[in-house]
């Protein structure tokens, strides 16, 4: 059996897109035992895909605030320490950063990833053993399903996308629906006349609740100033992220702008549409199905009313 290690720190969204290639891997190479490596904060998210048997974790975006600390080097040492134990036989960096593949090489044994003309950070190439080639321009779902067939030799169906997912245990009462109003730019925001144009619309259509997640108090504050405009949107209470995935695997749809739970009610293939204010979809939008939808781009705002109509037809294909 091989013991291999994913490395994929963040962030949420990359994690989830690497769920399909990580199903794949499960098809075709069942023996390999897959342990992740990812950042503290994700580390339930790893976990929910069945064929991940451990999750490591580390806290870079903690450690690099206090770089000049003995507490930090004295973590990062005991992070080296733990790979290097865990005695793995390969190890697989899906990121692409010198983050990323600095990390992996702490595991002593060779690293897999993107050659010099497909990595995120070209020079990182240089830290692994194995170079892949594999299309920078496709979008992050493709790139890693690539990533992992060549790495382990194997072909993988274009056509078929699985994420894996099982479904969580039920968190509130059903039937209702997600709006994922909050990310962390506020370029990629969606206007809160237009969420509430929509909301009224889908409320007129079926007479079910809105639920609003945040992440943040500015979140938080923002959900709250959509919900006083009507008694059917409710506001949840800090959800964690076990939480926030059970409340999005039992969604009647989930409506969002680009943010990583947008793409976790993808992976649950859940009715999902994605609207984008400043993004391109076509690289990192939901993996557009009958029931998944992507609306807007770069500089191109979707109406109330486009974003309805669209609702529409996923509801009715779901």
């Amino acid at each position: 059996m091989m013991k291999l290690l994913l490395v994929r720190t963040s962030s949420m969204g990359d994690l989830i897109h690497t769920f399909p290639a990580i199903t794949d891997l499960a098809q075709h190479c069942p023996d390999i035992c897959l342990h992740w490596l990812c950042e503290s904060s994700f580390a339930d998210i790893a976990a929910l895909h069945p064929f991940v048997q451990e999750v490591k974790t580390l806290s870079w975006r903690k450690w690099r605030k206090f770089l000049v600390s003995r507490e930090t080097w004295q973590a990062i040492g005991t992070l080296k320490k733990d790979l290097s134990a865990e005695q793995y036989d390969a190890v697989l960096d899906a990121q692409g950063l010198w983050k990323s593949a600095v990390f992996a090489r702490f595991a002593g044994v060779p690293v897999t990833g993107f050659n010099r003309h497909s990595a995120r950070e070209t020079w990182v190439a240089s830290l692994y053993q194995n170079k892949i080639a594999v299309c920078r321009d496709a979008n992050a779902v493709w790139r890693n399903r690539s990533l992992f067939a060549q790495t382990f030799h194997y072909e993988f169906d274009e056509k078929n996308i699985d994420f894996g997912m099982i479904e969580q245990p039920l968190f509130y009462q059903t039937p209702y629906h997600v709006a994922l109003t909050a990310t962390s730019a506020d370029r990629k925001l969606w206007a809160n006349e237009n969420w509430l144009s929509l909301f009224q619309k889908m409320y007129e259509t079926d007479g079910l609740p809105i639920y609003l997640p945040f992440g943040n108090e500015t979140e938080k504050s923002r959900a709250e100033q959509l919900a006083q405009q009507y008694d059917f949107i409710h506001v949840c209470p800090k959800l964690t992220l076990k939480e926030a995935a059970a409340l999005l695997s039992h969604a009647s749809s989930v409506i969002g702008v680009d943010t990583g739970l947008l793409h976790l009610a993808n992976a649950f293939n859940r009715p999902v549409i994605g609207i984008y204010t400043a993004t391109n979809p076509e690289k990192t939008g939901v993996q557009v199905a009958v029931n998944a939808k992507n609306i807007g781009n770069i500089g191109k705002i979707p109406t109330p009313k486009e974003v309805f109509d669209l609702w529409k037809t996923i509801i009715q294909a779901a």
